[in-house]
């Protein structure tokens, strides 16, 4: 029975069967099967391995220009939540899972043994960010790792903004003003000392990531990755790699000297200047050599004979496709799309200003350094209007609207229905559609959408350069390159020519890349980028959109989002935080700050029941009435990983 004054609703919850190893059809583009005559022409294999979220996926590569051998295996892993808000993982499970991916891969390839230990040059992994793993004096696990979502520490974030604000390892972040994470390493590996602290924290002989782990069972060695450390552990990247073997003396009390890069002072500030000794003394870049595989690995991979097999140093999945989409160079700017918009623009100056995330500097690799921009409400929209408007097709909403010129007939809108990340960051930004008339149709709000991110992309891309990142041209994977007017618009609007490439599994061929290139098979990550990463299309600006698109800019966009921003703030003030008004008696139709209470739960994910469950439970005994779920953006909804309500 539901209670009328409480909206109940029932989640159902499917999970789409998965096989235990799910391997994706791909083109096999070497011979399924060479004689041992022809080996010395057969080219070079390296092998490509991503740790996401959900599973870890392994694929093998020609090493001598990037097309794939076989076909890409992945293995799905469990994610526990034991609160809202909490997500781990088994550390054993993604070594295992590994294992798994990679003999899978190799299967496909259907060349024997020999001839895959003879062509065989080199691993490389990347995977998730800031997911922590605790470790004894012996490197076993000491509890479950907390997943790069995991968010119990952000009363750890908001004390290290209050106790280390204008500490230099802090400005590289819009000049100071933030943002800082509760899914990044420093706040969790806080909540580990406050809350964890005998059995875990204290016990600890290191605290490190998931990249690190994974290699350290693959070697023996433990090393963190420069890009990593650069982009989310607060330290100098360049720096952090020019530690020397002579200063490691223990008679030189200079800090500074022993861990040069490392962010000391915030430290310091925190009262856990000891996480310095807890973390991975050496620091490589992406590309160099790990070590070499172990026996035990190389026998756990059921090929022996690579024992001594080189190990390139990976990074976080996002900025390893940055190499796998080639933008390593300045002046290049990576936007991966999807629900959401994150912009990567590579520098040769490491400035940063309010509006931007960085610069990074020795990110992704030494010699240069990369800024961030982002957009949180980009596919969602359309997604959103597509379900709205009842339609199965996106090609149908785009060709109505390829039929109407730039600016949608008077049509504006603003693509920042969940918040404004860069920039102008506020969270309490939300969208609009202004200028409706009678006259206008589904095309025209559709199209006037589509502007509305590109017309987002550029004030990101416009912030960037204002912080001294400009770019030259845009390189893009994800969504946006299915729907070729939406290419072109991106082109149009900010006035820069639009990349897509022929591999468009960028974190996967970036492994390939670092791989081919610590295995010796490339002299460096530009000449391997060069030999391997290679054009689909290449979309130039149309002159006359192109002019359209900066007079709507200049004149409507600009204006509009900036009026707009403070009327949606009085309209959350005036609704509450609540869209519950069904006309009660007394005051409680209209819900106000003053007489009812907020409880603020954890970002949640659709995809993890057991917040979703426990939070609602909570939410209901405190006698709310709405809950807002966040959509996990991670997966299509036609893949075999999507989990739907």
């Amino acid at each position: 029975t539901t209670s009328p004054k409480m909206l109940r609703k029932t989640m159902i919850y499917q999970l789409t069967s998965l096989l235990t190893v799910l391997c994706t059809s791909t083109l096999v583009t070497s011979s399924p099967t060479r004689s041992s005559s022809n080996n010395a022409k057969a080219p070079p294999i390296v092998i490509g391995v991503d740790g996401g979220t959900e599973s870890i996926r392994a694929c093998c590569f020609n090493a001598l220009d990037g097309t794939i051998i076989g076909q890409s295996c992945a293995v799905p892993y469990k994610t526990t939540h034991p609160k809202p808000g909490w997500a781990e993982q088994n550390p054993h499970d993604w070594y295992d899972n590994l294992i798994q991916a990679v003999t899978s891969s190799l299967q496909t390839t259907q060349l024997s043994n020999d001839e895959l230990v003879d062509r065989i040059k080199a691993i490389c992994v990347d995977t998730t960010c800031c997911s922590v793993v605790a470790l004894d004096s012996e490197h076993k696990v000491l509890r479950p790792s907390l997943l790069w979502m995991d968010a119990r520490s952000a009363a750890q974030t908001v004390q290290i903004l209050e106790q280390c604000r204008g500490d230099p390892a802090l400005n590289v972040n819009s000049g100071g003003e933030g943002p800082l994470s509760a899914e990044w390493f420093i706040p969790k590996c806080l909540w580990l000392k406050q809350n964890e602290a005998v059995e875990v924290y204290e016990a600890a002989h290191v605290l490190c990531e998931y990249q690190d782990y994974i290699n350290l069972q693959l070697t023996g060695e433990l090393c963190a990755s420069s890009c990593t450390a650069a982009v989310r552990w607060h330290w100098d990247g360049e720096e952090a790699i020019l530690r020397a073997e002579h200063v490691l003396e223990e008679d030189d009390d200079s800090m500074a000297k022993k861990y040069p890069g490392r962010p000391l002072s915030l430290l310091q500030k925190l009262g856990m200047s000891e996480l310095v000794h807890k973390m991975p003394q050496r620091c490589i870049p992406m590309g160099a050599k790990v070590g070499s595989l172990t026996k035990e690995a190389a026998t756990r991979l059921n090929l022996p004979q690579l024992q001594g097999l080189p190990v390139a140093q990976g990074g976080p999945d996002a900025f390893v496709g940055m190499i796998g989409l080639g933008c390593i160079h300045p002046g290049q700017l990576c936007l991966i799309t999807g629900s959401s918009h994150l912009h990567c623009v590579v520098s040769s100056e490491a400035t940063t200003a309010p509006g931007t995330w960085g610069a990074y500097r020795g990110a992704p690799i030494p010699g240069i350094c990369f800024a961030e921009g982002g957009q949180s409400s980009t596919g969602s929209i359309l997604r959103w209007m597509k379900t709205l408007l009842q339609e199965d097709s996106y090609k149908i909403l785009d060709d109505e609207a390829a039929c109407i010129a730039p600016g949608s007939d008077g049509l504006i809108a603003l693509e920042t229905f969940q918040g404004s990340r860069t920039p102008v960051t506020d969270a309490r930004a939300r969208g609009a559609l202004i200028g409706l008339t009678l006259s206008h149709t589904r095309g025209h709000i559709w199209r006037s959408l589509m502007e509305a991110v590109c017309l987002g992309t550029k004030a990101c891309v416009d912030g960037l350069a204002k912080a001294g990142h400009a770019c030259n041209e845009i390189v893009i994977a994800g969504g946006a390159t299915r729907s070729p007017i939406w290419l072109q618009m991106h082109a149009d609007v900010t006035g820069k020519p639009v990349v897509v490439c022929e591999n468009t599994d960028a974190p996967l061929l970036g492994c390939a890349i670092l791989a081919s290139v610590c295995g010796g098979v490339h002299d460096s990550i530009p000449d391997a980028v060069q030999a391997l990463v290679r054009e689909a299309k290449r979309i130039t600006p149309n002159e006359k959109a192109k002019n359209a698109y900066q007079a709507l800019y200049d004149q409507v966009y600009s204006k509009v989002s900036a009026h707009v921003r403070p009327i949606v703030h009085s309209i959350a003030e005036l609704r509450g935080g609540s869209a519950d008004n069904h006309g009660n008696d007394g005051d409680d139709s209209l819900i106000t700050k003053k007489n009812k209470q907020f409880i603020v739960s954890p970002s949640l994910l659709a995809s993890d029941w057991a917040n979703i469950q426990k939070e609602v439970e909570r939410c209901e005994k405190a006698g709310l009435h709405w809950i807002h779920v966040d959509v996990f953006d991670g997966v299509f909804l036609d893949s075999p990983h999507a989990l739907t309500f």
